[in-house]
């Protein structure tokens, strides 16, 4: 299996944040990428690789990112002997290729052929997240049917939250049968959060292509941070640091 990370984004909201925050504390972040935050005693990122390295199946793990951040994540990647970092050659914002197009590259880059894990570089889960269960419950899917697909959902904290994401409908065996975009409440019975879909950073888009045509399960997470903006950030790193660095 391989592993690829999506940490090609410029984190325009956060970097706004930064600038404008008046407490001075968070100056020293300003031009860092979001995976390789502080958080806890390693960056982000880290927190995923300690994660991969307990996993045997894992034996490559692809970090795509920007042409801006490219030197930064390679030094990172120094410490990794599984990780290969892949530049997808834009400098701004409004040049980034969205999240399927860099999974794209990286699959057509390192000719991947093998069962891939998606990771996304800025967000974290909760600490009762385990990835060795995820890929149980993957490999026990695949003994079914080869070409099973497993994604994580969460979900919404309140009735509001179904306006805001990508809702997953499943069956009882928790295989998705509908995914509707930002739905009113009343419109949809349920509360499994996705990845909205975007006009270029959309997961969202690439999932309603596969369940579609491929049978896609959901496994349920309790709960994750997407740091996006400075107060998710300040969430996450508060987060980590009352339950430990695991």
């Amino acid at each position: 299996m391989k592993a690829v990370i999506l940490a090609a984004g410029y984190g325009t909201r956060l970097n706004r944040d930064l600038q404008n925050d008046s407490s001075g504390h968070f100056k020293h972040l300003c031009g860092i990428p979001k995976p390789l935050l502080p958080v806890g005693n390693k960056a982000l990122i880290s927190h995923w690789m300690s994660a991969i390295e307990k996993i045997d199946c894992i034996d490559e793990v692809y970090v795509i990112t920007n042409d801006l951040y490219y030197v930064k994540f390679e030094e990172w990647a120094k410490e990794f002997q599984l990780v290969k970092v892949l530049n997808d050659g834009t400098r701004s914002n409004e040049e980034r290729l969205g999240a399927v197009a860099c999974l794209q590259l990286a699959i057509t880059q390192f000719n991947i052929n093998d069962h891939v894990l998606v990771l996304g570089g800025d967000t974290l889960f909760y600490e009762d997240f385990s990835l060795s269960v995820v890929l149980a419950r993957f490999t026990e899917l695949q003994s079914i049917n080869c070409d099973n697909n497993l994604v994580l959902s969460y979900l919404c904290k309140d009735e509001a939250e179904t306006t805001k994401f990508g809702i997953l409908e499943t069956d009882e065996e928790f295989q998705v049968t509908a995914f509707k975009e930002k739905p009113n409440s009343t419109e949809t019975t349920s509360r499994r959060a996705n990845s909205p879909l975007e006009e270029k950073d959309a997961p969202g888009h690439y999932l309603l292509w596969v369940y579609s045509r491929k049978p896609v399960f959901v496994h349920h997470v309790s709960g994750r941070f997407d740091v996006g903006n400075l107060p998710s950030y300040i969430d996450c790193t508060k987060y980590f640091q009352r339950h430990g660095d695991e």
